[in-house]
């Protein structure tokens, strides 16, 4: 055994015990050390992670360096990130979209909390960080996602008349029924009408190999959305409130709602969380503070992100280019980009589907 190999052993078995902070777990659990390699001074770490990290590198590296610590004797560390993100376990009693690796359902108890802002800038972080992703609109009454994704007045086309090709914006795959009505005509549908309508737009789009498919979903826990979270094959939910009390006891409904339906939620975000004025640096709490902490430690999640307050994240939304798109650079794209990768992290711990692995099996009269 050369003097080489041995420093890698004993590396490799150190670097084993680091416990990255998205997973929470160490890289021995996650099964993520793919190869260690120390040549002429040089340490070549290759990482294989459950959710997208391109932009990840430089903060793990810089973890990993502290870690290592003395073992590093000098050696400059190269750090490789591969992304391997696999299909989870949805509702027992569904079957997940052949295309579509992970749902993952973005939902509020009440509306006003700023959902769809979140689940805009959850989608279009997950695309930056290299996956491939889809986003529906499905809240059906207030459709709000053309608008933020800068596709208003847009509409999809139909190659074969059945189905409808999703629109592309910022790398991302749309869906709404916003694209398919006028933007003043009211939506006076029954429960069943509205359900109806969302599962023809998540089956009959013609969605391309995605990673995340993001569910705006239509805020409140009344029949529609308990009906939606029966019908739709979600490998997670992530559920927006703000710090508040009354926002929180609509939050606590949507959670005990998935959880009715046998859907993981992944965690809580905060939004509103934070206010810092633009002018002299002023920080307040206008909606209160720690609400979503608590929640969290009490129903036993993740605090997946605590988002801040700034008319910035309103302007551009509305103007069609998102936070995480218009400035990727500012600290409040940051808030959005670190909530993403939580949210990621969070789904790759939980249960695979094996479902794709077992051959289809038909039974035919001979």
């Amino acid at each position: 055994m050369t003097q080489d190999t041995a420093a890698e052993n004993v590396i490799r078995e150190h670097l084993l015990t680091y416990v990255d902070p998205y997973l929470a777990q160490s890289l021995a659990a996650a099964k993520s050390v793919s190869s260690v390699t120390l040549t002429g001074g040089v340490l070549t770490v290759e990482l294989v992670l459950g959710f997208p990290c391109a932009d990840y590198v430089g903060e793990l590296k810089s973890a990993l360096q502290n870690h290592l610590g003395p073992l590093l004797a000098g050696a400059r560390l190269d750090l490789k990130l591969r992304a391997n993100i696999t299909a989870h376990a949805v509702q027992r009693t569904l079957k997940p979209l052949e295309n579509v690796k992970n749902i993952v359902a973005v939902a509020s108890g009440k509306g006003g909390v700023g959902k769809s802002t979140t689940a805009a800038n959850l989608a279009l972080a997950w695309a930056a960080q290299g996956a491939k992703v889809g986003l529906l609109d499905a809240d059906i009454y207030g459709p709000s996602q053309p608008l933020m994704m800068g596709l208003a007045g847009a509409k999809p086309v139909s190659a074969d008349g059945k189905h409808l090709t999703p629109l592309r914006a910022h790398g991302v795959e749309v869906m709404s029924i916003g694209f398919m009505i006028d933007q003043e005509q009211p939506m006076a549908w029954r429960g069943p009408m509205v359900t109806q309508a969302l599962t023809q737009l998540l089956g009959d789009t013609n969605w391309g190999e995605l990673d995340y498919l993001v569910v705006d979903m239509p805020p409140g826990t009344g029949d529609i959305q308990l009906t939606l979270a029966q019908r739709v094959p979600v490998s997670g939910a992530v559920i927006v409130t703000t710090p508040q009390d009354i926002a929180l006891l609509d939050a606590r409904k949507g959670l005990k709602m998935f959880e009715k339906v046998e859907v993981r939620v992944l965690g809580v975000v905060e939004n509103m969380s934070i206010h810092v004025c633009s002018e002299c640096g002023h920080v307040e709490h206008v909606f209160g503070s720690g609400g979503g902490a608590r929640m969290a430690a009490q129903y036993g999640v993740q605090l997946l992100g605590e988002l801040p307050l700034d008319i910035r994240i309103r302007e551009d939304a509305d103007g069609g280019t998102p936070t995480v798109v218009s400035e990727p650079d500012s600290t409040r794209a940051r808030a959005y980009f670190q909530m993403a990768r939580r949210t990621a992290a969070r789904l790759a711990t939980l249960n695979k589907d094996y479902s794709r692995a077992f051959p289809k099996i038909t039974v035919e009269a001979t």
